[in-house]
């Protein structure tokens, strides 16, 4: 078991009960919201960050809803449903200006934060993603495969989604993953982490990524294999004066390359947040 920051559950009124981790950081720290990929946690993603962040910032990370022990909800998952559960975890944490960090899924996240909630985020890192998922032919099959079983998945019992979600996933996984970790993807609700896949199949953002108008760091993985590396560099062109750093890994560098990677994360943490304050001391100048 990792050494993990404290965590709890919380209920977003209106939203459902999710749960979340917390490192206070120094006083007065700035603060980072973490948020995970697809069908991970806050735990699985950001286990090896945590404490680097932390010597830094005032940290949160959150299981998205469907994941782990986030939100349980009827309805269809929506990407924009999570941006807004980030802010309503803030307000009930008393948060009014943040940086969203997210990773693959989580950058799209993150993006929808800013597009959603703009006077709320202080800048984007943005990490391991891209503005969109899918162009060609077999792509869009692929996902759209996914909200097909996602759609059989609301009408089947529950015992025949967990002997699914056991043959396709888990029993893969066990035999190779430590117990902390296979519990953490056993918590998932299956149904709601296909609806996920087909929801970033339809994702979209070119279209208004470069309106984005707040410091930016875009942490790229250039031999990535689930995202391709070209996306992503189409991510970094849109978004105006977007700051790059690069790490020659695969989409699994955040914690099979965790030694580069967390330096790396830490720096364009920092580098966002050191442009943020400068933007801000600027325009307070200017009055």
């Amino acid at each position: 078991m990792p050494d993990l920051p404290p965590g709890r559950h919380l209920h977003l009124p209106g939203r459902g009960t999710t749960f979340f981790r917390e490192i206070e950081g120094p006083p007065g720290a700035p603060v980072v919201v973490l948020l995970h990929g697809w069908t991970a946690t806050a735990d699985l993603n950001w286990f090896m960050c945590f404490r680097a962040l932390g010597e830094h910032f005032r940290v949160i990370a959150l299981d998205h809803r469907g994941h782990g022990r986030g939100i349980r909800s009827a309805k269809p998952f929506r990407l924009s449903d999570c941006a807004d559960d980030v802010a309503s975890l803030a307000d009930q944490l008393g948060i009014s200006t943040f940086i969203p960090v997210g990773y693959s899924m989580g950058g799209t996240v993150a993006q929808l934060m800013w597009k959603r909630h703009e006077q709320r985020v202080r800048g984007l890192v943005l990490a391991a993603t891209a503005g969109h998922f899918v162009s060609s032919r077999q792509e869009r099959l692929a996902f759209t495969a996914l909200a097909g079983v996602g759609a059989l998945a609301r009408i089947a019992p529950p015992s025949v989604r967990r002997s699914i979600s056991d043959r396709l996933y888990l029993s893969r996984k066990t035999m190779t993953w430590e117990p902390w970790a296979t519990q953490q993807v056993a918590d998932h609700e299956w149904r709601q982490i296909l609806e996920a896949g087909a929801s970033l199949g339809r994702y979209d953002s070119r279209h208004w990524l470069p309106n984005v108008d707040v410091p930016t760091s875009v942490v790229m993985t250039t031999q990535d294999q689930v995202v391709s590396p070209r996306r992503q560099k189409v991510l970094t062109e849109l978004i105006p004066h977007a700051e790059v750093f690069s790490l020659d890994a695969n989409h699994d560098a955040v914690f099979a390359r965790a030694d580069e990677f967390v330096p790396l994360l830490v720096n364009a943490c920092l580098s966002v947040h050191q442009r943020a304050e400068s933007n801000s001391g600027s325009i307070q100048e200017s009055r």
